[in-house]
Order: C-alpha cells, then sequence, then structure tokens
C-alpha cells in the first residue's frame, strides 16, 4: 500500500510553514498513522533531512498527547477513535492525506504537527481538582453514590484532554473540554463543596485564555476520541450561572497566559500577592 503524506512544515511559530508531500510505502494496513510518520521519519534521517515533529506518549488512546488533523478532521475518519490508534486500512491505496496541527490562536504552534495546549493545563490549575483534605482513604461504600451519577461522572472524567474540541470547532471553543472537567467533579459528593470556586474559576481562565464562545454547534462531541457529550456544557453553564449569583462580589483569579515555550517559565497571576 501507498500514500502520500502532506504534512504542515514549520520550523517555530515566528517563520511561515508550508505543506510537503512525502510519498511512503505502508508496510502493513494494520500500521498507525504515527506508526507512518515513524517510518518517514526515519527515512528523512537517513537523508540527513529534518524529522517530522509530532506528539505521542501512550499510544493507546489514554494520554491525549497526540493529536492533528487529517484530511481536516481531527484524528481522522474514524469515530471514537486517537491518531495513534487510527490504522491504515481506513485509507485507500494511492490517497493523498493531509496532516496539520491544531489551528487555534489558544493553542500557539510550536514546530511541525506540535501545538501549545498549556492553556489547558492552566484551565486545570484554576480549579479542576478537589482541594479540600479528605484524611485517610475511607471503605469504598462510605460515600454511597447511585450507579446513574457514577456513571454520568465517569463519561465526563473519560476526557483526555487532546484538544480536538477546539480544533474542530468554528469558533475554536473549548466548552466540551472545560465543561467535562468541571462535571466530573461536580457531580459527584466529594466535588460538590467548591462546585461554585470551581466553575467561576476555570470559566474565567477559559475566557482569558482567548478561546471562542461556545454556540451549540455540536463539531466537538462529534470528533471527541472518548464521545463526551454537549450535557458537560449545560452543567458547566449551569454551575457558573449559580456560581455567578451566589458568590458575585468573589474576585475570581486567573493565570496570565504565556505563549514564549520557555523551560524556565512559570504562571503568573496579577491577582495573587506573593
Amino acid at each position: 500500500m501507498k500514500v502520500t503524506l502532506k504534512i504542515w512544515r514549520q520550523k517555530n511559530r515566528k517563520e511561515p510553514g508550508k505543506f510537503v508531500s512525502y510519498p511512503i510505502e505502508v508496510a502493513s494496513v494494520e500500521m498507525s498513522m504515527l506508526e507512518c510518520i515513524d517510518v518517514l521519519n526515519e527515512e528523512l534521517m537517513e537523508k540527513g533531512e529534518e524529522p517530522v515533529s509530532f506528539e505521542h506518549d501512550c499510544r493507546e488512546g489514554i494520554c491525549g498527547s497526540c493529536g492533528f488533523m487529517i484530511n481536516g478532521v481531527a484524528h481522522g475518519p474514524q469515530r471514537a477513535t486517537t491518531v495513534c490508534q487510527l490504522t491504515m486500512r481506513h485509507f485507500k491505496d494511492g490517497e493523498e492525506l493531509v496532516l496539520e496541527p491544531w489551528r487555534a490562536s489558544a493553542f500557539p504552534i510550536i514546530k511541525d504537527l506540535v501545538v501549545d495546549r498549556r492553556s489547558f493545563d492552566r484551565i486545570i490549575a484554576s480549579g479542576g481538582y478537589v482541594s479540600i483534605s479528605t484524611g485517610n482513604a475511607v471503605d469504598g461504600n462510605t460515600h454511597l453514590i447511585g450507579k446513574e451519577t457514577a456513571d454520568r461522572a465517569m463519561d465526563a472524567a473519560a476526557c483526555i484532554g487532546c484538544g480536538a474540541c477546539v480544533a474542530a470547532c468554528p469558533n475554536a471553543s473549548s466548552a466540551l473540554f472545560t465543561g467535562a472537567k468541571i462535571a466530573h467533579l461536580g457531580i459527584l459528593p466529594q466535588g460538590k463543596p467548591e462546585r461554585d470556586r470551581r466553575a467561576l474559576g476555570m470559566v474565567a481562565q477559559m475566557n482569558a485564555e482567548g478561546f471562542g464562545s461556545c454556540t451549540n454547534i455540536g463539531e466537538c462531541t462529534g470528533v471527541c476520541p472518548k464521545e463526551i457529550q454537549l450535557e458537560v456544557i449545560a452543567v458547566m453553564n449551569r454551575d457558573y450561572l449559580r456560581a455567578s449569583i451566589n458568590r458575585r462580589d468573589e474576585l475570581g483569579t486567573t493565570i496570565t497566559p504565556f505563549t514564549e515555550w520557555s523551560t524556565g517559565a512559570k504562571y503568573s497571576s496579577p491577582n495573587v500577592q506573593e
């Protein structure tokens, strides 16, 4: 099987990029998309050329590291599948596959198919956790939780933070991601005491990052590899509205976004005094 990978190549965010076509031989239709890029990179390095940069880690559809557009679709044509799980059996012999990074102002490009998704980290740091000390682990049946509630929380918690929802959304909104991270904690009793603070902080940070507004188009859930439902956005809106009324006098703290890639960079917040 032969395919042509038309890949976006860009040295860094300050230099212009362009598409470069690479014909490759696919040894087996069971090869994943990332394995095909591995083969391509070996060929490029043998020629003394720069390999294609892309993110990956577990290669099991769990970590959320991998992700890019394939023929204009986030993660490719197969639903509920990440790029690392996408095999070449879903493509035709001789087909041209256009690979490009997530396109969103909140995801500035680093190199080739790699984008900076630290904006997601800052949203999580603004409230996506339970900060109350619960002491030692208790017996699993101490807090009785109905199956329907547990299932809803687990469905929301399945989000791997890959960013496909942002890339697919015409508005580049992160409402599905933020809603999932708010919902999976707020639905459970352990997360309810901080539900208002969590919604205010995470929504404020989402807006500070420059993501677009949600208009309920639904492209996000269509490309989500974990099939997160739009319900989580409704949960986020409900929690935020209630918190805006109950805690309207509280000042929301956001983390100042930074775009320069540096190992020495630190988070900073204009509302926090050291």
